[in-house]
């Protein structure tokens, strides 16, 4: 049957043949050859001695295999399906035990957030739905969830729903716009916070779970696995976010999510959901969470300050740097981030950096490429020594310096 591969026409499951399909060489020559095999496999068959008592068994076989099967063998396989089946459950209930834990501490979060309207000279009211999850930092409760979900709307117009049916309304909001997270201080009995989990500790195929309350579902939890780490190259429009890091995950995600965690299987948050790739606007397999170590930081700033403060190394990294350069200076891939200038009396300064050094790790942990190294610097204490593994003239150096306030320089 014909079929269109870009999507029309019949069914994709026409793509895909009904049946084997063997390839005879040799032309005409190689067509006699199969003729004559398959006639004598139906005249051996046909002169067999024991060709009676084949057909008695095949005959009942062919029968059950088109769903007649005597009551006896029905039985029987219903039985190894039930024990198969026991088998399975007894794995998955750690899935059970994970939603049951995590619902309470995820909220639906609604707000009314101002839009300015050309028609009529005058601002309207636009509602947006987001997702949430309650945390505990220093005895006090607090909502984390995304900037875009809340952005703009005052607390009384943001409505906090909890999985037991109540409303509440944050006493203070913070947020961040160039990490795109939020946070909401909350009040109320009997509230239940979520423990965290290390999202570093996070590897490609660990199972996670995305709780949110897409399209207005609340509570809503889809199943998948960490697809990949370190996607920072993301283009999310005009949202002013500029330190990224995802996690990847195939656990669905879709309109409505945003804010919400992404769990792994002891019931800790390793992320905040956040983004989804998409051609038709729904989920297509592929979605993003800002790591939850990554959120804490910024959060407990926040929360502390009401602001949040960046750290400062005082390097220009050259984003171009690939394989080619790479093999020039005796590294065996692009690992890392390549210096080309120091800012003037700057902890790099301090630190002897030079232009063209690469940066191999920062403080104990691997340097991936550039961005990786800025999201690094930024999310570390003010003030705090940090250790340099750099690559110098075909050899690895170790240097210390202790990164200062960005807004100092």
């Amino acid at each position: 049957m014909p079929h269109n591969d870009e999507g029309g026409g019949s069914p994709s499951l026409w793509r895909f043949p009904l049946a084997p399909t063997i390839s005879m060489r040799g032309g005409r020559g190689g067509a006699a050859l199969g003729t004559v095999l398959l006639g004598f496999a139906l005249t051996a068959g046909l002169f067999s001695p024991n060709r009676a008592a084949v057909a008695q068994v095949a005959i009942p076989t062919a029968i059950e295999r088109l769903g007649s099967a005597s009551p006896q063998a029905r039985a029987d396989l219903y039985r190894q399906l039930h024990a198969q089946a026991e088998f399975l459950e007894k794995q998955s209930a750690v899935l059970k035990t994970v939603a049951k834990l995590v619902g309470p501490t995820v909220v639906h979060i609604e707000a009314d957030v101002p839009k300015a309207a050309l028609q009529y000279g005058h601002v309207r009211q636009v509602e947006e739905a987001g997702s949430g999850a309650i945390v505990e930092i220093e005895n006090n409760y607090y909502v984390l969830t995304l900037r875009h979900v809340i952005n703009g709307a005052a607390a009384a117009a943001i409505r906090i729903h909890l999985q037991d049916g109540r409303v509440l309304h944050p006493l203070r909001i913070w947020d961040d716009p160039e990490t795109d997270v939020a946070v909401m201080s909350v009040a109320a009995a009997g509230l239940v916070a979520s423990p965290l989990g290390d999202s570093d500790q996070m590897e490609i195929g660990d199972f996670v779970l995305a709780v949110g309350s897409p399209f207005g579902l609340s509570h809503s939890v889809t199943f998948g696995i960490i697809s990949a780490k370190g996607r920072r190259d993301l283009e999310l429009g005009n949202s002013g976010v500029k330190f990224q890091d995802f996690l990847q995950t195939d656990a669905a995600i879709n309109p409505g999510n945003s804010g919400g965690p992404l769990i792994n299987l002891k019931g800790e948050i390793v992320g905040i959901n956040s983004a989804i790739a998409s051609i038709h606007g729904g989920f297509e397999g592929i979605g993003f969470s800002t790591p939850i170590n990554m959120f804490m930081v910024v959060a407990k700033q926040l929360v502390h300050s009401g602001k949040v403060t960046r750290a400062f190394l005082g390097v220009t990294l050259d984003a171009a740097f690939g394989p080619v350069m790479a093999a020039e200076v005796g590294l065996p891939r692009p690992v890392g981030a390549r210096v080309t200038d120091i800012t003037p009396n700057s902890p790099a300064t301090v630190a002897g950096l030079l232009p063209g050094d690469v940066i191999l790790e920062f403080n104990g942990k691997l340097v991936e490429d550039d961005n990786h190294l800025v999201n690094m610097v930024n999310l570390t204490e003010i003030g705090k020594e940090v250790s340099l593994l750099v690559w110098r003239q075909r050899q690895a150096i170790l240097v210390k310096t202790a990164v200062a306030d960005r807004g100092r320089f």
